[in-house]
């Protein structure tokens, strides 16, 4: 079982946001955390200062302070030692200690835990307003293969047919074995309208790819009523990432469908592969009235609980849509309905990833994302590798095969929303049984007549 890592979204800057306010590209889950402030010998002498060791163990700091490790390679006494030998090297330039610097987290076994020198710093931030710019590829990195976590709908991978788990062996013809995340983004970059050729292994078979660079403008929130053919109206939502807009988006659709008077909702999370933690409390927040909608654990055991606040927009009935592509925010969200009883899931088990990492901005404009923190689902779930099971599992079936295209999203030759449909269906109708008629009471009228 492929250990699962983080996403990755290639696109341009056209400004740098606020190192503190915004998430990377590298986050699957992207708000920054404050961490607890361990007291430590700092040790920021004269020695270190104004030279390439300080930002080396600017580094090392972070990580004795906030790193949470989940593999167990990280010992704090190694760790101090290795201190010692790093700070009494000789380093020349900058590019020693980065290096240094490199090496030094490797023994970490976190892939999400990196270093980026300046300009790769720089090129990683992203703008939230949903404008990429690349082939709308999101990939993470195991056991030296470079994994795609899953195609932004739209894009020219998507388009494509670039799926889930597919792993990248070359990159205009240069294998990736052993290749960094660093580099594969490096190589996949490029102006627009320039082309990249991605060689693919897929269930043991070889795919070659060739891709056109685009810039890409998202549409976070797709929704519609549909037409069951069960004879109720159904609200349809289709979430595509967690970014500043989507709890906003997300709270007009309802908002909008709640007016139409839909029976229930179908929310489709399949292939979203997360984005701001803010935004999937806010959104879980309009799904759910009361309760914990998911919990941060720290190294050192200090808890953040986020809960519901009495916000919700909607009580109606609620099925989700997931798939192997649904990872991160999008597996706070999932679990937060599926352990409080909100709603059902359907489709696939989930992504896994339930890592919270944090950027870092040091000294010399480098900087640094570090795993902080993990999280936990309402009943104390931790999803990390693992992912959320569905409560009725679908699949895709392919007729003839034909592939599933956009348009064919939530209609009859949509197999797995047809399950949704059919498990929304008897949600309704349990509902409407348990409902509680008494005198004076609005639903009296519709006891009498049904």
């Amino acid at each position: 079982m492929r250990k699962k890592s983080l996403k990755y979204l290639y696109k341009s800057n056209k400004k740098l946001s606020s190192l503190f306010s915004k998430v990377s590209k590298l986050l699957l889950i992207g708000c920054l955390f404050s961490s607890p402030i361990i007291a430590i010998p700092l040790n920021t002498s004269s020695l270190i200062r104004d030279n390439p060791k300080e930002v080396l163990d600017e580094v090392w700091q972070i990580i004795y302070r906030e790193f949470l490790d989940s593999s167990g390679s990280y010992k704090p006494s190694e760790w101090i030692s290795l201190r010692k030998e790093l700070l009494s090297s000789k380093y020349e330039n900058a590019i020693d200690s980065h290096n240094a610097i490199r090496n030094m987290l490797s023994g970490l076994n976190d892939p999400y835990t990196r270093f980026l020198d300046p300009k790769e710093f720089l090129e990683m931030r992203i703008d939230t307003s949903g404008e990429l710019m690349g082939v709308g590829i999101q990939i993470s990195s195991n056991n030296n293969e470079i994994i795609v976590i899953a195609p932004i709908e739209g894009t020219p991978a998507f388009k494509a047919g670039i799926k889930p788990n597919d792993v990248i062996i070359s990159i205009d013809n240069k294998s990736t074995e052993g290749m960094s995340i660093d580099k594969a983004v490096k190589l996949i970059r490029g102006k627009k309208g320039t082309r990249v050729d991605l060689g693919l292994l897929r269930e043991n078979k070889l795919i070659n790819i060739s891709l056109v660079r685009e810039r890409i403008e998202i549409n976070v929130v797709d929704s519609r009523l549909n037409k069951s053919d069960y004879g109720i109206d159904i609200g349809y939502i289709r979430l595509k990432q967690f970014n500043a807009n989507s709890a906003k988006e997300m709270s007009d659709s309802i908002k909008y469908l709640e007016a139409e008077n839909v029976a229930g909702y179908v929310l489709d999370l399949r292939s979203n592969p997360g984005g701001l933690l803010e935004s999937s409390v806010e959104i879980a927040r309009q799904w759910i009235d009361q309760g914990v909608i998911v919990s941060t654990q720290t190294k050192d055991g200090i808890k953040d609980v986020r809960r519901a606040n009495g916000t919700a927009l909607t009580s109606r009935p609620l099925v989700i849509l997931v798939n192997e592509g649904s990872a991160s925010a999008s597996e706070i969200l999932s679990g937060a309905i599926q352990d409080n009883t909100r709603g059902i899931l359907v489709g696939k088990t989930t992504f896994g990833k339930g890592l919270v990492q944090s950027v870092r901005a040091l000294s010399d404009g480098s900087g640094l994302t570090v795993t902080i923190a993990k999280y936990l689902t309402p009943k104390g779930k931790d999803i990390n590798k693992y992912g959320i099971k569905p409560d009725i599992k679908a699949d895709i079936l392919i007729k003839d095969g034909i592939k599933l295209q956009i348009d064919d999203l939530a209609t009859n030759k949509d197999s797995q929303y047809i399950i949704a449909e059919t498990a929304l269906f008897k949600k309704i109708a349990d509902q409407k049984r348990n409902t509680s008629y008494r005198i004076n009471n609005p639903n009296l009228k519709y006891a009498l007549i049904n």
